[in-house]
């Protein structure tokens, strides 16, 4: 059976100066049937493109946050920033969407698709949307921390069978508002949109949860991982 290759954006640490990458994202893909290719740090568009020409689907992984350039706000409260990071993205994103080829976008994945998409983002969470509980967690992060309400009829609906979903949560930022074209999967106690997909796309679909961190333990994150390498077949 053909294994795709799923190109993985890369981490970085800014204190280090350093790229990095977390196993669970590699080893979701590979159990799942995938072949993980960590992407290179650049926003040089000519080596992007070089090498998302090998790959049959992408994974925007988590990290730092979203310039809130990108969405017409002046910078507020985000930390982080990386230009290189989101200039990467987006060249990834260009390429994938004049492909059709599959995109599975996990926590910072699904604010910048959301962004590409014409939507914004709350820029932090515990001043512009409070709430009675954190979104971030503490360790272990494999372990649960809040509900989802999944969509009736929706694509995570139908794909786990169920309608409430307990996920883990590591985030500050989250979308406000919805991008063009964009059905909302999943809403959390609060009501912050944790879960979309694109439509008129084979698949694009973002999570704001980890599924990397719990895969292995958590049946719903390992069915989304194999979708996901499934769509890229």
């Amino acid at each position: 059976m053909k294994s795709p290759i799923i190109g993985v954006l890369p981490l970085f640490d800014t204190d280090k100066q350093s790229v990095w990458m977390l196993p669970g994202y590699l080893k979701g893909i590979e159990e799942a049937g995938g072949t993980p290719l960590i992407l290179p740090y650049t926003d040089n568009s000519k080596i992007l493109l070089k090498v998302c020409k090998l790959c049959d689907g992408f994974l925007f992984t988590g990290g730092q946050d979203v310039c809130p350039s990108l969405y017409g706000e002046s910078d507020k409260n985000s930390v982080d920033l990386l230009p290189t990071l989101d200039n990467l993205t987006k060249t990834v994103f260009d390429y994938a969407t004049s492909k059709d080829l599959p995109i599975l976008g996990i926590c910072r994945g699904i604010q910048i698709l959301n962004v590409f998409f014409g939507g914004t983002l709350y820029q932090d969470l515990p001043t512009e949307h409070p709430s009675n509980f954190s979104h971030h967690q503490e360790k272990p992060y494999l372990n649960p921390c809040h509900k989802v309400s999944l969509s009736n009829g929706s694509y995570l609906n139908l794909l786990l069978g169920t309608d409430l979903l307990l996920v883990n949560s590591i985030h500050h930022q989250a979308i406000k508002k919805l991008g063009q074209n964009l059905e909302v999967e999943a809403i959390s106690e609060d009501g912050l949109v944790e879960g979309i997909k694109a439509n008129n796309y084979k698949y694009i679909l973002g999570v704001q949860w980890h599924p990397e961190y719990n895969f292995e333990v958590e049946k719903s994150s390992k069915t989304i991982f194999k979708s996901f390498i499934d769509a890229c077949l």
